[in-house]
């Protein structure tokens, strides 16, 4: 089959009008690996494709247009503007697999002439993105402050987890747990793994009963609740208010208040210290890379002499690239986040004076963590959608099924540091050799 890209660029200058299927040819770097369709009733890529993407008018092809990218595809899928056939929306991680070798790239001068001449030049007109998206990063700067000061990091955190509790309870399951779980085996249950994750950080951390242990980041307090339920004293910091309210609530239908405490605060304004232990569990994604000297210092100056620290987070597979996240991530689930490899981390905790013990890498069972969410977004779409509306069940199953492919692929890992502050005799008072079960 003869396309558009396989004429001279000479066509845009002769007045050649385009169909939508064939812009869309232009905005892509090789093949189109899926079938695509359009209002116009042109189509492109292999029509035997298990998978479509249908373009249904012209506001999606004008994001596509404006974003050539996963910015552009998003807006148009979030929006729905362009549907996606052969997957559910609340898993769409067939489909994304199906479209991983899909390149975009700009198209030449007389290209854009061309698609300008097709559409008409009001059509190629930005126009406001689906409301789910965040304002751009500098544009952030003049609303919300600068990068990872605490109010813009009260709003990036709002942004992302004061959605609805309903729909985390949909989505996450009974753990209400927004992180990494740990699998013995494949076939565990989601509960299972997340159990499993919080019995492996309270013995990395060698918690007993009586230790008092500060989470950072806490989520809907499932650490703090797991260590409290086994006689430790626990604060819990957060920056979203929902979060805080439910954790609180929790502990307190569990009978845990007299140990544990979830506070809707910024963990720079924890002021107790001589912990026995911190955990850091999802949270050194948001703070920023240029702020991890502050944030390993700020955990050594928490901790006794002798404490231990783990560090939990999502990583690069290397510390060479780029530290921001790709644009759909940024202005649709995590603004402001950054990633570095583990490499980076472990040298900055060792920067600040602290010793790292022991690391590994839990990427697969990320993935296996993220099949699990997306089965539970299925399984309540509707009660999803009715909660906090299609676009924002949209963004979710798009962004975790995206992550699993990450994980699944090696773009991304994730990553536990098991650390310790040293007394002046130097000697960590751990045992000699590792004393948690895997």
């Amino acid at each position: 089959m003869t396309t558009f890209k396989d004429r001279s660029d000479a066509f845009a200058d002769l007045g050649t009008r385009l169909s939508i299927a064939e812009v869309v040819e232009t905005l892509v770097d090789g093949d189109v690996p899926i079938k695509l369709t359009a209002y116009d009733g042109s189509t492109t890529g292999p029509v035997d494709s298990e998978f479509a993407l249908d373009i249904r008018n012209p506001r999606g092809i004008n994001y596509l247009a404006n974003a050539p990218g996963d910015l552009g595809l998003a807006r148009a899928y979030i929006s729905g503007d362009m549907d996606a056939a052969g997957v559910h929306p609340g898993d769409p991680y067939a489909i994304l697999a199906a479209m991983t070798d899909l390149k975009f790239k700009r198209p030449s001068a007389l290209s854009l002439v061309a698609i300008a001449r097709s559409l008409g030049w009001e059509r190629l007109r930005p126009v406001p993105p689906p409301p789910q998206e965040t304002l751009p990063r500098w544009r952030r700067i003049a609303l919300e402050g600068l990068r990872h000061s605490k109010a813009r990091d009260a709003e990036v955190i709002h942004h992302h987890y004061d959605v609805s509790n309903t729909f985390y309870e949909y989505v996450l399951g009974p753990s209400m747990t927004y992180t990494c779980a740990c699998y013995g085996e494949r076939d565990w249950t989601l509960e299972q793994a997340q159990e499993n994750k919080y019995r492996l950080v309270f013995e990395k951390l060698r918690l007993k009963e009586g230790d008092r242990l500060l989470d950072i980041g806490c989520g809907w307090g499932g650490m703090v609740r797991y260590a409290a339920a086994r006689g430790v004293r626990v604060i819990g910091a957060t920056l979203s208010a929902e979060q805080a309210s439910w954790a609180q609530r929790k502990i307190a239908e569990e009978g845990l208040g007299e140990l544990a405490e979830v506070r809707h605060s910024d963990y720079r304004d924890i002021t107790e210290t001589e912990f026995d232990a911190v955990s850091s569990i999802g949270l050194t994604e948001h703070i920023g890379v240029q702020n991890y000297p502050y944030y390993f210092g700020f955990i050594q100056s928490k901790l006794r002499e002798g404490g231990l620290f783990l560090n939990h987070c999502i990583t690069r597979p290397d510390n060479t690239r780029t530290t921001k996240a790709g644009d759909f991530i940024d202005r649709y689930v995590f603004p402001d986040g950054e990633l570095i490899g583990s490499g980076r981390i472990i040298s900055d905790i060792q920067n600040v004076g602290l010793e790292v013990l022991h690391e590994e890498n839990l990427r697969e069972h990320y993935a296996l963590t993220l099949t699990e969410w997306c089965k539970n977004l299925v399984a309540n779409w509707d009660a999803c959608v009715a909660e906090a509306g299609e676009g924002t069940a949209k963004v979710w199953g798009l962004y975790m099924a995206g992550s699993r492919l990450g994980f699944e692929r090696n773009v991304v890992q994730l990553h536990q540091v098991l650390g310790v502050k040293l007394g002046p005799s130097g000697q960590p008072e751990v045992p000699l050799r590792p004393w948690w079960q895997p």
